[in-house]
């Protein structure tokens, strides 16, 4: 694939990125993507390996090889056909996927992987400037009908794929908008959300019904008592009605329950989740008018949790003008370089370092908080102590405690589990882990122990990628259909 000796030839190309200065004055994308040429060489860099670790590496199975040849030779047209067949929103894992398929990249044993998530970047920003992205609605319709609750990238998936199929799809959504964690969990300086609008324009077009402000659930729990679950429905469906006009239901919600941080102190005011902290910024960012919005202006700030979520938080705290950030990370400090004849081809164990730590963030590991501090109402601290990991359990090292100044801190120590009360209501059974218990099996899968109830994403799976939501999605779709109509052709 690509140039026979390219690999030898060329050096892996990075993104760029606008400075620092620039993109903190907005919420933009602040990317640079490669231009014709540069992808051109990226993809001469894709060895004929024999053996494609990347497409295994890659959750949708991208058909990677290929359409770095066809970059290679410049055959755009033909190279966004083949992403598009494994990968239905592939501007979304362009940008904010963190790649294991470059982890998986046999050039990757002893070199710098192929710049694959770049290519697929590339491939997908020409194929809408070229209006190569159409709607594809079904030759036939099959007169079933599905529901699909939870307009994130599973749902989003599941929907496009079901109604490609000829089935009548309506999908639903609790929030205002459609997108679930694309919307209000990432930041639009990741990924802008006219990306999410133009493909609910290409659903629509294709026959999905899309509702939003609708919570499906017992219309007397709404999200359950005590929950944290950002939700601005304004209508509820119960379960037996959502069966009753249905021929399937698909639960594609996300876990959206944040991990919390039962310490002393947790009580007062200025300590945050995370998704509390980031769709308030992204309604502000779509033009929406907010009381009281949480915001790091001035303010000492404090992120628990050294993951994606957390350095969402970073980035944002940062634009907002936030006097200090600092985040916490209770494992230890990576090393900066994997060691790739023990991992490859699995994904890594090394320090990553994110665009928004670049932008101004300390970083601390190995740390663990022990009690918030305050004025009686209000955070002004916290205490910390160094951990060692030792026989399975975090130890504390004697003489390490500390003080930090703290106005605002952010929870992103990731979710638990989807919301109770929706699987409760439909009287979904659970795994240990609170997720919707049901199998990938090429037969039923995806079926839940609650009749023609499937469930796929993180409501499925737990927290995840979106690359993985996307994977679920399409494949759900497929035993929806075989569910329907005993077979399906699409793809899994």
């Amino acid at each position: 694939m690509g140039k026979t000796t390219g690999f030898m030839e060329y050096e892996r190309i990075e993104e760029g990125y606008k400075p620092v200065g620039e993109r903190l004055k907005h919420y933009k994308e602040f990317v640079i993507g490669l231009d014709d040429a540069q992808a051109k060489l990226q993809g001469a860099r894709c060895m004929d390996c024999g053996t494609p670790f990347c497409n295994n590496g890659c959750p949708v199975n991208n058909i990677i090889p290929d359409f770095n040849d066809l970059v290679y030779h410049q055959d755009w047209k033909s190279a966004i056909a083949v992403l598009h067949s494994t990968n239905n929103f592939p501007e979304f894992t362009g940008r904010i996927c963190p790649a294991p398929c470059e982890a998986a990249c046999t050039l990757n044993i002893n070199d710098d992987a192929v710049g694959i998530k770049s290519i697929e970047h590339a491939i997908i920003d020409r194929a809408w400037e070229h209006g190569w992205v159409q709607p594809q609605p079904a030759a036939r319709k099959t007169g079933k009908k599905v529901a699909v609750v939870g307009a994130g990238p599973a749902g989003l998936a599941a929907a496009q794929q079901l109604a490609r199929a000829g089935h009548d799809v309506t999908l639903f959504e609790k929030n205002d908008r459609v997108g679930g964690l694309l919307r209000y969990g990432i930041p639009d300086f990741k990924l802008d959300k006219a990306h999410i609008d133009r493909r609910v324009e290409q659903l629509v077009a294709e026959g999905v019904t899309i509702r939003t402000g609708v919570f499906i659930g017992a219309a007397k729990d709404g999200l359950g008592k005590g929950s944290k679950v950002t939700n601005w429905s304004k209508e509820t469906i119960t379960p037996e009605q959502l069966r009753k006009d249905f021929d399937a239901v698909l639960l594609t919600g996300g876990a959206e329950q944040s991990r919390d941080l039962p310490v002393p102190g947790r009580e007062l005011d200025g300590i945050h989740f995370a998704m509390e902290f980031l769709p308030q910024q992204n309604k502000v960012n779509a033009g929406d008018k907010l009381k009281g919005q949480i915001r790091a202006d001035g303010k000492h700030v404090i992120v628990i949790g050294g993951g994606d979520t957390g350095s969402d938080c970073v980035g944002t705290s940062n634009r907002h003008g936030a006097a200090s950030v600092t985040q916490f990370e209770l494992m230890p400090m990576p090393p900066s370089q994997e060691n790739k004849p023990l991992v490859w081809p699995y994904w890594p164990y090394k320090l990553r370092t994110s665009s928004s730590h670049e932008e101004g963030c300390e970083r601390a590991f190995a740390i663990a908080t022990k009690e918030f501090i305050g004025d009686g109402k209000k955070v002004t601290g916290l205490k910390t102590v160094q951990v060692e990991f030792k026989d399975g359990k975090f130890i504390e090292v004697p003489g390490t405690e500390k003080e930090y100044q703290a106005d605002l801190v952010l929870l992103a120590m990731g979710f638990v589990s989807p919301v109770a009360a929706v699987l409760d209501a439909f009287g979904v059974d659970k795994d240990a882990r609170g997720n919707a218990q049901a199998t990938t099996d090429f037969t039923g899968g995806y079926a839940t122990s609650a009749p023609k109830v499937f469930a796929a994403g993180d409501m499925r799976r737990g927290q995840s990628l979106v690359v993985w939501a996307i994977r679920e999605g399409r494949q759900a779709a497929r035993a929806v259909d075989e569910f329907l109509m005993g077979e399906s052709s699409l793809p899994r």
